[in-house]
């Protein structure tokens, strides 16, 4: 009751001023939120989409190292005892991979060829890796996205499984009594071996820090709440000029014409050319107000009479 009270004593202009304000407040936090969640949203795509056009430029790399640089080196990989990098079309990927991250635009990317069993093993895969590479090979997904944790916080991830399709490949992972003797020695003969063809081996993955992502999304977001906030602001000061000028002003010289009335100034009056409500409320009080001044007048004529 009390509040109910103190709600009503309230000025009308306070009251749709109020009103406006908690509406509008409540409609900016939702379409802020569902603008955040927009804006996250494409800008995990764009990532997506920039990691997946890499990843594409990375085998295109991997295939011309494979057919095209492998058999120029293959007579030095089989007699020299130092086995050559360059041509391991994983190693040459990944070199092509980090001029990439000379760009400003990809200098925050990370790539792997996330492998269980690599010869290298400095593209072993991790618990999270090797689930998705499990993944991969039981479902037939062409590819996944999402967020992971790492020590350094969470980051962002497009991957993508690698079938081993060439069997020039064998030559290096199928069984060490193949593989070039060069190789052994620089990678052992524990791992890496026992690849089939068309078998997915690996995961082709690449991460971005969430603050890459974040970074884009926060400049779009408060741009456009700003502009958002700003429009508000207008909005409210243009429905606040309306309302006193087409229903407080106009009701406020009712009550003051009424305040006169009441103190016996039944010549008050009110001008009012307007049709719409208070318009009509207008013509009625002055109606009132005649018959109020005819009846004073005749009553006034008894008493004299």
């Amino acid at each position: 009751m009390f509040f109910r009270t103190r709600f009503e004593n309230i000025k009308i202009g306070t009251k749709f001023n109020s009103f406006v304000i908690i509406i509008f407040t409540i409609g900016i936090l939702l379409s802020g939120l569902t603008f955040w969640k927009a804006l996250e949203h494409r800008a995990e795509t764009e990532v997506s989409s920039k990691g997946l056009v890499l990843m594409e430029t990375v085998n295109a790399v991997r295939n011309y190292t494979q057919d095209r640089i492998n058999p120029l080196l293959k007579e030095r990989i089989e007699t020299e005892f130092e086995f050559t990098p360059e041509a391991i079309p994983t190693f040459a990927a990944r070199e092509v991979f980090e001029y990439f991250r000379k760009n400003p635009d990809y200098a925050q990317f990370i790539y792997k060829d996330a492998a269980p069993n690599p010869i290298n093993l400095r593209d072993r895969a991790d618990e999270f890796e090797t689930k998705l590479v499990e993944e991969f090979k039981e479902q037939g997904s062409l590819q996944k996205s999402g967020w992971r944790e790492f020590s350094e916080g969470e980051v962002f991830y497009v991957a993508r499984p690698f079938t081993l399709k060439k069997q020039s490949c064998l030559e290096c992972h199928s069984s060490p009594s193949k593989a070039p003797q060069s190789l052994l020695t620089t990678y052992g003969t524990e791992n890496g071996f026992g690849w089939e063809l068309n078998q997915i081996v690996a995961a082709q993955v690449i991460y971005v820090p969430a603050k890459e992502i974040l970074t884009s999304v926060r400049r779009s977001f408060v741009t456009t709440m700003t502009i958002l906030a700003a429009t508000f602001i207008v909005i409210i000061f243009s429905l606040n000029l309306l309302l006193k000028r087409f229903v407080i002003q106009r009701i406020q010289k009712i009550a003051r014409t009424a305040q006169a009335i009441s103190r016996g100034d039944l010549k008050a009056n009110f001008q009012e050319d307007s049709q719409d409500e208070i318009g009509l409320l207008v013509i009625a009080f002055n109606r009132m107000r005649s018959s109020v001044e005819v009846a004073m007048k005749l009553l006034n004529q008894k008493k004299i009479n």
